[in-house]
């Protein structure tokens, strides 16, 4: 029996990854648990031998002359055969037979050692994925119900909202998912995962895992921003001059890029090489639209950007999601025109100061005549 005892801690431990210790201290709470509701003792310990697996309850009663409560007393002839070296009014640990308590009192055991084993299971699942929060984990679509997706992602299940997809994630049952773990809680009915793909540091992981110059530090993502199922942009930085960033990102004939496009259904991707030069991080930022000529203010951090009249509309982008996000990306706020709409202003601009000129040299021309 006290072999098997032991056999049983040592298959949870492994199973469920909780300490063996940690098993047997639960056992002893769960068999004081079961002791004081059948037999109504108080004042009970109960401790398992860790080597040999044997059970010694014991429950703590007062020495008296006459017992009157029996759960709580002990007759000083009694507590004398336990001990000779005791008196009256002293406390003695008075050992408790297991067999007492029958079947009843071994399901109470059972039932508490249960839900002490699920409490642990779950501090351990919890301290699990708390250290993978900010990183992408992989798992199988269990079900889709109010408004959010189940995720089977090893010992846990991940909650995916509605909200937290793509447009383009039409996720079905048993369907293999990447999410980005954005956060971990606990609550009483154990750990809470939520998970995302609409996290612009989802597409951040993806290149960590796929670039293994960003995943062992030699490339930096310095900033990224997204609209989900559309468009990512990311600026990317080496202090190895050796290193091409934005080459490290793409992968031989771009399969590195490809890859992280997939898994985002499609989604456009803007890398941008760093650099402190503002006109040039703004025109990269505007890519996939070729810049002719960038003004800026570095007061106000606003910049005027000329394009060719065929490049405008793609400069700004579909509802103006192109320089939307270039703005977010550099921080700057950014005014995008054509060439003639340029050449027009400057015209203005130039007929505008002619006419200043003429007024102010007719003015002096007066004053000189006078």
């Amino acid at each position: 029996m006290n072999q098997e005892l032991l056999n049983l801690i040592e298959q949870i431990s492994r199973e469920k990854g909780i300490d063996k210790n940690t098993l047997i201290d639960n056992l002893e709470t769960a068999l004081i648990s079961a002791v004081r509701k059948r037999a109504w003792l108080k004042n009970v310990s109960v401790t398992i031998d860790r080597e040999r697996g044997e059970i010694s309850i014991t429950s703590l009663k007062t020495i008296v002359e006459t017992v009157r409560r029996q759960k709580e007393e002990i007759s000083i002839d009694e507590a004398q055969e336990i001990d000779p070296n005791t008196s009256v009014g002293e406390t003695i640990p008075v050992p408790v037979s297991i067999e007492d308590f029958g079947r009843i009192a071994a399901q109470t055991a059972k039932q508490v050692l249960f839900q002490k084993v699920r409490e642990s299971e779950s501090e351990v699942i919890y301290e699990e994925y708390k250290s993978k929060e900010g990183h992408i984990v992989s798992g199988v679509v269990m079900r889709k119900e109010k408004g959010c997706y189940y995720v089977n992602i090893g010992r846990a299940e991940g909650v995916l909202y509605l909200k937290e997809t793509t447009p383009f994630d039409s996720l079905k049952r048993g369907e293999t998912v990447k999410c980005y773990v954005e956060d971990v809680k606990m609550s009483p009915k154990g750990p809470v995962i939520r998970l995302s793909r609409r996290n612009p540091n989802f597409v951040a992981e993806l290149f960590r895992v796929e670039v293994p110059e960003i995943y062992d530090g030699l490339v930096e993502i310095k900033k990224i921003v997204r609209e989900p199922g559309e468009r990512t942009k990311l600026i990317v930085y080496s202090e190895d001059k050796a290193i091409d960033p934005v080459g490290s990102c793409v992968g031989m004939k771009g399969t590195r890029v490809q890859s992280i496009v997939r898994e985002l259904r499609g989604e456009r991707i803007d890398i941008i090489p760093y650099t402190e030069d503002f006109r040039m991080l703004i025109a990269k930022a505007l890519s996939p639209a070729a810049v002719e000529k960038v003004g800026i203010n570095e007061e106000s951090k606003t910049a005027v950007v000329i394009v060719n009249d065929s490049q405008l509309s793609l400069a700004i982008g579909k509802k103006g999601q192109n320089v939307r996000l270039a703005m977010k990306l550099t921080g700057w706020d950014i005014d995008i025109m054509s060439n003639s709409e340029y050449d027009k202003i400057k015209k203005e601009e130039t007929e505008k100061q002619l006419q200043e000129s003429l007024a102010r040299a007719s003015e002096n021309e007066f004053k000189t005549i006078k």
